[in-house]
């Protein structure tokens, strides 16, 4: 059940954590678990957490306990694998971020994994992408994502607990996780949207009731 965080870096060769090194990046297949779950257990580190809270999120993140209605240590386990998305779309570093943006248009979304080779070299959103042009003249839609130091960016298990992700999502003020298969392939994608569905339609079972 493990998260990990990569830190900024450019796309060059591998940005995966050590556990998921020198692994290709394959095909998104459908989510399995990768073995046995153990739901009294988590490897995040409340360091995270305290490092967070000492950065003035500690708000958000009662607040993330608040909306889920119930103490951490009595959530129901939930694996990432149970509201990831398995669509994933890539482009290689090499691509300009006019391509990038390109490719996020034409299949309308947020998120892409950046490789090299066939490593995993980063993870990167429209309002980062954004973000980073505003600062920069024109002529930066014809950067190389190669050249471009990338943002840091959140891995998980499938069998990873999905309250935890959401909290050090939180703690690191970041709106998605790849989610990393066992054979160290990118297997999937978690969002704050995938977060936001889950509680509503759990609010709507309550109102049912």
């Amino acid at each position: 059940m493990s998260i990990f965080v990569s830190e900024p870096g450019r796309p060059v060769g591998t940005r995966l954590p050590e556990a998921f090194r020198a692994r290709r990046v394959d095909d998104v297949t459908e989510l399995t678990e990768t073995r046995a779950i153990n739901p009294g257990r988590s490897e995040a580190t409340d360091s995270e957490l305290q490092r967070a809270a000492n950065a003035g999120r500690h708000r958000a993140l009662e607040e993330y306990g608040a909306a889920a209605g119930e103490q951490r240590e009595e959530r129901p386990y939930l694996p990432v694998s149970r509201i990831s998305s398995p669509t994933l779309y890539s482009v290689p570093a090499t691509a300009t971020v006019s391509e990038a943006l390109s490719v996020m248009d034409e299949h309308q979304v947020n998120h892409l994994v950046i490789t090299s080779g066939d490593n995993v070299a980063g993870l990167v959103d429209l309002r980062w992408l954004l973000g980073w042009l505003y600062e920069r003249e024109a002529s930066a839609m014809s950067e190389s994502l190669v050249h471009i130091e990338l943002p840091a960016f959140l891995t998980a298990s499938p069998e990873t607990d999905a309250h935890q992700l959401a909290r050090l999502m939180l703690a690191h003020q970041l709106n998605a996780a790849l989610v990393v298969n066992a054979k160290g392939a990118a297997a999937g994608i978690v969002t704050s949207t995938d977060y936001l569905r889950l509680y509503a339609n759990a609010g709507r079972h309550e109102g049912i009731v």
